[in-house]
């Protein structure tokens, strides 16, 4: 019934498109009107709407049209490129702050320019995102040609961007292309900052993210965390190593790979016990023990080299499971990646603590307008909706697709899926028709290059140990002949161009060796041919021995296999297996969904803590921020503290007030020295004025040795050191907290409900510290007067000089018949230079052995 209404009204998505395409319609027949305009008369037309903005006398809506055809008009004058209908329609979808699903070869790049430039029209900056410095340098560099005639300034941060200076640089450009690390590493560090000009980034305007669907869902499963280090002793890894090597799998312990878990048995429990030489390794004193052994059994039965990291130059890195890219300098978390370490025997590094953290959900949800494209957004629609509020508009193609999609060819073992697809491989090169090969792991790739080796097949291989010349490789694929092996990373946002003569051999044809847990990863692949309208095909081997069929969904398929009687090196090829295979992605999909947005429950926890630290560090970076104020009311609060530590409350007779114990407290908490008799017989708010008088009246005399400017320079230096140590620490809690939360859940308790609960309470904690750590510090810090030191320095330097010249006059007014021997003897050893003045060395002049020589020898 459904497909009937979809054929007679058509879907949302055909609504949508088709509202846009008569907007463009409008757009296109502005399109004379500027095409006639010489190239200054057009600058003139855009400087005037973007005057017209910047003024509020108009808004981004009402110029929209004309602001997309000046842009249109600026490509083909600069680059030789026109955008197509539908571009203009990626470009509304974009502008309108949700996602474009645009094929690949449709030109991306180019569509953006259409709601970066309109965007980047109000001055406060406009923010393009790709998957590495390549893209961002790339598209930066081809697009720059349209935004520089136009008039703005563009940016690019990357990697190697090393100086901060130069980064707010590009910060401040009209246009700045980066990747999604840097991009949030910077705000992180930017929240770690001191002065509000050191700040790189400014206002988090408009974001447009490339490849949307693998920085917003494929890698919202890593947080982005700067770290520093925790000082634990490391040896608890070893330890924990050489026991996991000791145990036996299924009788001490199993291994979940659906869950990604390890699960002990009594009997492991007790063998465990008595390879650590501990009574009960569950108890709280051994609780790292416990810790260590299960990270250590992770990391040999759950890790694979070359699939989930790879070891290089002593370090473990890892390596990406969604792109297949290495990793550089981010770490497994939780003292994993200390076990792999361990596993490895490279040198273990320290644990690292949370400095600062955040996820990728709620980075980029700080943008007033965030908008993203990709090949392939569809299957996450639900997500993208729910976490994003981002909708998902498919955009038709300019010419019809004509890439042939076969169904999968399923085998009993991978030894034979391999034979087969070696197969393939050698009939597509020996006819000249080029093929692309995707693998879902370097393991698997590295697998593939020995067996064409074998076979005498020139090829070229892409993985993340040989990612340098990723883009040139990828670029290569479609040339007569060739054979190119890609894991996932398959240069996402390199088109493969096709010369005619290929396109009458069939285009690219591509393999896939294994089905990736994500439908995305493998319809990306895919869309590696085809583009333009293209002719090409695609087929996935597949075999029951394959991660995902093994531990997801080989049973039904296997008892298919077994009814049939397949043979050794015979096939299945159906519908119903292919769809048997999506199912068991779409299983994979759901939990990694449950995963991400399980992560963003914990986070959005956190992320409102860390909105109100970070706003108030914000306002202590404000110039004109009264700190003076802040610090009087805390410091009545922590006066009022005191007396309730002392027993001293409101309402009770001042004869029962402990006077010389407030005193002691004083002198303990603030080192302040007060007279018992001064403050008896003062009724509560009395004596709490006077304490308060007394602090404010030291306080300000210990101040007055510098002048307004300075004094609140170090009170807000001050302020912020004891913030940022104190939110530091409180991190570590939430991550400890975060740690043992799920326990709870065995007490029928929701984990997440008390992780609520917990940290709230942490954070009123951590509130109230701040204050009280402020104002303590504040109160002890000793200020030394730099005059009284500049005079001492002078002092000391003149009785020196002094000192010098008393010693020279003695020696000018010595006897000139004094005894050298004796001076010599003294004064030069047996390497110096003679005193004499020979210029030889004391051993070999005066200090010989034998006749002594003096001045009346």
């Amino acid at each position: 019934m459904s497909n009937i209404v979809r054929k007679i009204f058509g879907t949302k998505n055909d609504r949508v498109v088709k509202e846009l395409q008569a907007r463009v319609q409008k757009i296109n027949a502005l399109e004379p009107v500027y095409e006639k305009l010489s190239d200054e008369a057009l600058k003139d037309a855009f400087n005037a709407f973007k005057a017209d903005v910047r003024s509020g006398t108009k808004t981004l809506e009402t110029i929209l049209n004309d602001v997309f055809a000046i842009t249109r008009e600026a490509s083909k004058r600069t680059t030789g490129m026109r955008h197509f209908d539908v571009q203009m329609v990626g470009g509304l979808v974009l502008h309108g702050g949700n996602i474009a699903e645009m094929k690949t070869g449709e030109g991306k790049t180019l569509v953006a320019t259409l709601p970066v430039v309109l965007n980047a029209m109000s001055g406060e900056g406009v923010h393009v995102v790709t998957v590495n410095d390549y893209l961002a340098k790339r598209d930066a560099a081809d697009m720059s040609r349209i935004y520089n005639f136009l008039g703005l300034t563009v940016g690019i941060v990357t990697n190697d961007l090393d100086n901060d200076a130069k980064r707010k640089a590009q910060y401040d450009a009209d246009i700045t292309y980066g990747t999604n690390n840097e991009f949030g590493f910077d705000y992180l560090r930017d929240n770690m900052r001191y002065a509000v000009d050191e700040k790189v980034q400014r206002v988090h305007n408009f974001v447009i993210v490339d490849e949307v669907d693998s920085i917003l869902i494929d890698e919202a499963r890593t947080p982005l965390i700067i770290s520093g280090p925790a000082n634990r002793t490391l040896d608890g890894y070893k330890i924990a190593d050489g026991v996991a090597q000791k145990l036996t799998k299924e009788a001490d312990f199993t291994v979940d790979e659906k869950n990604r878990t390890v699960l002990m048995t009594e009997d492991g429990i007790s063998n465990a016990e008595k390879l650590f030489g501990v009574d009960n390794l569950y108890s709280l004193d051994n609780a790292v023990l416990s810790h260590h052994l299960d990270q250590a059994l992770k990391a040999r039965y759950l890790f694979v080299a070359d699939v989930d990291y790879v070891v290089r130059d002593g370090e473990i890195i890892i390596v990406d499971e969604f792109t297949g890219r290495l990793s550089e300098g981010r770490r497994f978390s939780e003292g994993l990646h200390q076990a792999l370490e361990a596993k490895e025997g490279v040198m273990i590094k320290e644990e690292s603590q949370t400095l600062a953290d955040i996820t990728f959900q709620n980075y980029f949800r700080l943008y007033n307008k965030l908008a993203g494209m990709t090949g392939t957004a569809q299957t996450e629609a639900t997500e993208f909706a729910q976490i994003y509020n981002l909708d998902v508009i498919s955009i038709p193609t300019n010419v019809p697709m004509r890439r042939e999609d076969m169904n999968d060819l399923i085998y009993k073992t991978e030894r034979e899926k391999f034979e087969a697809v070696i197969k393939d491989i050698k009939l597509c090169h020996e006819k000249g028709q080029p093929v692309l090969v995707g693998t879902a792991s370097i393991e698997k790739s590295e697998l593939l290059h020995s067996l064409l080796k074998k076979e005498k097949v020139p090829h070229s291989v892409l993985n993340a140990k040989n990612h340098e010349k990723e883009a040139q490789i990828i670029k290569d694929a479609g040339v007569k002949g060739a054979v190119t092996i890609a894991t996932n990373m398959a240069g996402r946002g390199v088109d493969i161009k096709l010369e005619d003569e290929i396109k009458a051999l069939g285009g690219l044809y591509i393999i896939g060796t294994e089905r990736h847990e994500s439908r995305r990863i493998d319809n990306q692949l895919r869309g590696r041919s085809g583009r333009q309208g293209d002719n090409g095909k695609s087929r996935f081997y597949l075999s029951l021995e394959d991660n995902l069929l093994r531990i997801f969904g080989s049973d039904r398929i296997k008892a298919i296999m077994e009814r049939l009687g397949i043979e050794e090196g015979e096939h299945i090829e159906s519908k119903m297996v292919t769809r048997a295979v999506e199912n068991a992605q779409k299983k994979v999909e759901a939990l990694h969904f449950e995963s991400r947005k399980h992560l963003l429950e914990y986070d959005d926890v956190a992320n409102k803590q860390r909105k109100a630290i970070y706003n108030f560090r914000n306002d202590l970076l404000n110039p004109n921020f009264d700190i003076e104020t802040r610090i009087k009311e805390i410091r009545v609060d922590f006066v009022t503290n005191l007396l309730y530590k002392a027993e001293i409350y409101e309402g009770i007779a001042e004869t029962e007030y402990n006077i010389e114990h407030l005193v002691s407290i004083l002198q303990d908490e603030l080192n302040a020295s007060f007279d018992a008799q001064h403050l008896q017989n003062l009724e509560f708010t009395k004596l709490k004025d006077v304490i308060v008088a007394e602090l404010q009246e030291s306080f300000d005399a210990k101040m007055s040795v510098v002048d307004e400017t300075q004094r609140k320079e170090i009170e807000r230096i001050l302020y912020l050191q004891v913030l940022d140590n104190t939110w530091r620490a409180h991190l570590y809690q939430m991550d400890i907290l975060k740690t043992g939360i799920g326990l709870r859940g065995y007490n029928q308790k929701d984990p997440l409900t008390e992780y609520k609960k917990e940290s709230y309470n942490l954070f009123m904690e951590l509130v109230e510290q701040i204050k009280y750590e402020c104002f303590r510090t504040l109160h002890i810090v000793q200020l030394r007067d730099n005059k009284e030191e500049e005079e001492k320095r002078a002092m000391d330097e003149m009785i020196r000089r002094m000192e010098e010249a008393n010693a020279n006059a003695t020696l000018q007014h010595q006897s000139p018949y004094a005894d050298e021997e004796d001076d010599k003897d003294k004064k030069a050893a047996r390497n110096e230079p003679c005193p004499c003045g020979s210029g030889k060395k004391y051993k070999q002049c005066c200090g010989k052995s034998g006749p002594k020589k003096g001045l009346l020898a």
